[in-house]
């Protein structure tokens, strides 16, 4: 029937001392990932590796290293419509690659997992050093209009839990879902507590039902369960046949593609607010990833010294969180976006706090906390 359930964990709860890259291959193994189709490249190389490794020891999960990302991510969609779940992992090239197919998977509602642990760019940049220079990439790289999904993980806690989010989500809304980490969480090692059950969310499916288009999030059967599946990257109706020249056709399914991730934002955005309880702030930090690690303890340092700072994290990047932003940052003063980039998720505050001011660096370096601090 599909929707949510609780499954124990194939690990013996227990606190666990990992990579954040082995995280996220451990996260989604919890969430039932059985298909892994990959290519090798610095900093997510380590999710590949550790994927062979446990899908060795698992029965009916299959791992391929693919000649290259197209491949990798075109098998993942395959994977997809024969019932798996299934993920990739990449960096910023690799991610280049995969757009076209990203954008097939958005119209085909296609779920599927793709982490990448951002580097240094463009192009092949500093393969070993730490970047955030694909949060604008990964919400408009395809072309065309529609909604995406984004999160950012902080913590090697994190790479486990948001990986086990990032499927749920593509269960629940039916997109490829992106986890876009850095390499400085990926290579980040520190304890990971695993608890006894996971909490995950199987698609729905349904007989004789349309599997496109339509209210909501629409029924997706696999390949093979009798029902008649017309899966094209073309415009179509909810029956998938081809409707090229259909107007209405088009407007359909383009609203239908938004409006199952804007309707439903409740569901998917969270931010965590650190010292943002004061009636007023003179200062509010917005930050995500590695990043916001530094933020906070920038944040924990002005307040020793009575500035009223506050801390706003974002986790979920896309759909952005707006009215969350709002809410908190129409009671500061000022506000500071530190991020590894010349400034891409400082435009998107700015369209709700003008004020906004942007903190970069991109010299394959961290963010540290009296570089933040040094701009107050």
């Amino acid at each position: 029937m599909g929707g949510w359930k609780t499954v124990p964990n194939l690990l013996e709860p227990d606190r666990y001392f990992w990579l954040g890259d082995e995280a996220c291959a451990e996260g989604a193994i919890a969430a039932g990932c059985n298909f892994y189709a990959g290519y090798p490249i610095t900093p997510s190389s380590e999710i590949m590796e550790r994927i062979a490794h446990r899908f060795s020891e698992t029965e009916g999960r299959v791992f391929i290293q693919m000649e290259d990302e197209l491949a990798s991510i075109a098998a993942c969609i395959g994977a997809s419509w024969a019932g798996a779940k299934a993920m990739t992992a990449t960096s910023g090239p690799g991610l280049s690659l995969m757009l076209e197919n990203i954008g097939y998977a958005l119209i085909t509602e296609t779920p599927l997992v793709i982490v990448d642990v951002q580097r240094a760019g463009p192009s092949t940049g500093q393969a070993t050093r730490p970047a955030q220079g694909d949060m604008m990439q990964a919400r408009w790289g395809a072309h065309g209009d529609y909604e995406i999904i984004a999160l950012s993980p902080w913590s090697v806690t994190e790479m486990y839990t948001e990986t086990i989010r990032a499927f749920n989500l593509a269960e629940r809304f039916r997109l490829p879902v992106l986890i876009l980490a850095d390499e400085a969480v990926g290579h980040l090692r520190e304890g990971v507590k695993i608890e006894k059950e996971v909490r995950v969310y199987e698609r729905k499916k349904g007989k004789g039902v349309a599997p496109f288009v339509g209210k909501g999030v629409p029924p997706m059967p696999a390949f093979g369960e009798g029902e008649k599946l017309l899966v094209t990257g073309s415009t179509h109706d909810q029956w998938g046949f081809r409707r090229t020249v259909s107007p209405e056709a088009q407007k359909n399914l383009v609203r239908h593609l938004a409006r199952k991730i804007t309707d439903h934002k409740g569901e998917i955005i969270q931010v965590m607010e650190y010292h943002c309880q004061d009636e007023e702030l003179d200062l509010l930090l917005v930050a995500y990833g590695f990043t916001a690690r530094s933020a906070l303890a920038a944040v924990e340092a002005a307040r020793e010294k009575g500035l009223k700072a506050g801390l706003l994290r974002l986790k979920t990047i896309w759909p952005f969180p707006q009215e969350e932003l709002l809410r908190v940052g129409q009671k500061a003063k000022r506000a500071i976006v530190p991020e590894m980039n010349l400034g891409q998720i400082v435009r998107e505050v700015q369209r709700v706090l003008p004020q906004a001011e942007p903190y970069s660096r991109t010299d394959g370096q961290v963010i540290t906390p009296r570089e933040i601090v040094s701009a107050f």
